[in-house]
């Protein structure tokens, strides 16, 4: 398996209000039939995420392109908001060093610092142009459509400053968007623009392995074509329709009849790694988006995520998980290989009650807190569930992601909801848009 589940704390007796032996053939029929609509969809080409195959020829010309701006700039700024960049921002932590983004470039073996502007506030887009060397930068517009205002406004500031000083676009914007459809194409056929492609069935929160995340990913150093095989070793391990062999049918599975059958409609995912703490908010993305919606009858449904990190938040969230309302899940995510690790020494005259640590190593103490943290919510009646890999590199970290994405479709199915769409969201770009138009016009 490309990954490993423990799910006995989501079990009774261990958790009261956990599957029971009995329940949990009933529960691996009606995963079966979810799991037949899922790999139907598939098949149709509704998802699109996964058919890694039909992406190469896009995946090849995209590295061999980047590979051509090497040495050309010190800098990478994806423009993007949403599935744009959490993608991004989530491979960055966990793939590229500690304060790699902070070194000095040689030290970073050449690549180019990674920046990803996923808001318009307009002190974080004044503060990166205080950083960056303009003739120096690549700027990544990233927007399937070519229709979402932040990304828009972020594309015409940085085209009016580029403008200003001389710059040719075609040096240092590169466009990400749909193949054919949108405003952005026609852009960049008209001004030379580097232009990649976003398959038209693959949205954003699914498009990790489109060049979305991949571009950005490979132009700051990341083996793409790693975090790509991790994620078809995943999808092969999720093509059985045996619950019990199949990782994303387990974790939509449990996560939904916790919700269903006992209440627990909020969803944590707890990463116990620094560089795996950014799958967290784009965990959040996807199972938020996906699955908030009405359902087939018109019923407002769907879990609540919530990104937690360990230990960080066993010293603030973690009191709620314990003594709140028994109201929530928690997925521990962990790595068992670190590239490193680091010694507690033994100090004459240390603090009185610390000789417990003393001898140990940091990432001993990391996995025992997440260890005991299980137990004690397991103790307390609060279902929990962990997941490890290997060691965090582009291999797993692709494994984890269509982990996830696998189990974000079964998990519509059992919803009973489209996980592609998003007419929330859709309904608030309209009205901002709208709001914006009517200003624009009162102001003239």
């Amino acid at each position: 398996m490309t990954i490993h589940i423990d799910i006995a704390r989501m079990r009774a007796p261990r958790v009261p209000s956990g599957v029971a032996d009995a329940e949990w053939q009933g529960l691996g029929e009606r995963f079966a039939a979810a799991h037949a609509a899922v790999r139907a969809r598939i098949a149709s080409g509704a998802y699109g995420f996964a058919d890694l195959a039909s992406q190469d020829a896009e995946h090849q010309r995209m590295r061999a392109w980047a590979a051509t701006t090497q040495g050309r700039y010190d800098d990478i700024v994806v423009l993007g908001i949403g599935g744009s960049a959490l993608g991004a921002v989530m491979l960055r932590t966990a793939l590229l060093p500690y304060g790699w983004n902070e070194r000095h470039g040689a030290q970073r073996g050449g690549a180019p610092r990674l920046h990803i502007v996923d808001n318009v506030d307009p002190r974080s887009m004044a503060g990166l142009f205080d950083l960056i060397e303009l003739s120096r930068t690549l700027f990544l517009v990233i927007s399937k459509s070519g229709g979402t205002a932040e990304t828009m406004a972020q594309y015409l500031y940085v085209r009016h400053r580029l403008d200003e000083q001389g710059l040719p676009a075609s040096h240092h914007i590169a466009v990400i968007t749909d193949p054919v459809a949108g405003v952005l194409r026609p852009v960049a056929d008209r001004d030379g623009l580097p232009c990649f492609s976003v398959p038209a069935n693959v949205g954003g929160r699914f498009s990790l392995f489109t060049p979305v995340a991949m571009l950005p990913a490979a132009l700051a150093g990341i083996d793409t074509a790693a975090l790509r095989a991790g994620a078809a070793a995943m999808a092969t391990d999720c093509a059985s329709d045996v619950l019990d062999a199949n990782p994303a049918g387990q974790f939509a599975v449990l996560q939904w009849r916790a919700h269903a059958r006992a209440g627990q409609s909020t969803h944590v995912l707890m990463p116990y790694s620094d560089a795996l703490r950014g799958l967290a908010p784009w965990f959040v993305q996807l199972w938020a988006e996906s699955l908030g919606k009405q359902d087939a009858d018109g019923v407002h449904t769907g879990p609540t995520p919530l990104a937690a990190l360990g230990a960080t938040d066993q010293h603030s969230q973690v009191q709620l998980f314990m003594e709140g309302p028994i109201d929530k899940t928690v997925t521990f995510v962990t790595e068992r290989e670190r590239p490193l690790d680091l010694p507690i020494p033994a100090l004459p005259g240390a603090p009185e009650g610390t000789s417990y640590l003393q001898g140990r190593t940091m990432g001993t103490l990391l996995d025992a807190e997440q260890s005991a943290t299980a137990d004690a919510l397991a103790e307390m009646g609060r279902p929990s569930m962990a997941v490890s890999v290997d060691r965090c590199d582009p291999w797993h970290v692709g494994a984890l992601a269509m982990w996830l994405m696998q189990a974000t479709v079964l998990a519509g199915e059992l919803y009973r909801v489209n996980p592609t769409n998003q007419p929330g969201v859709e309904l608030g770009k309209r009205l901002a848009h709208q709001a914006l138009a009517a200003s624009a016009g009162r102001n003239r």
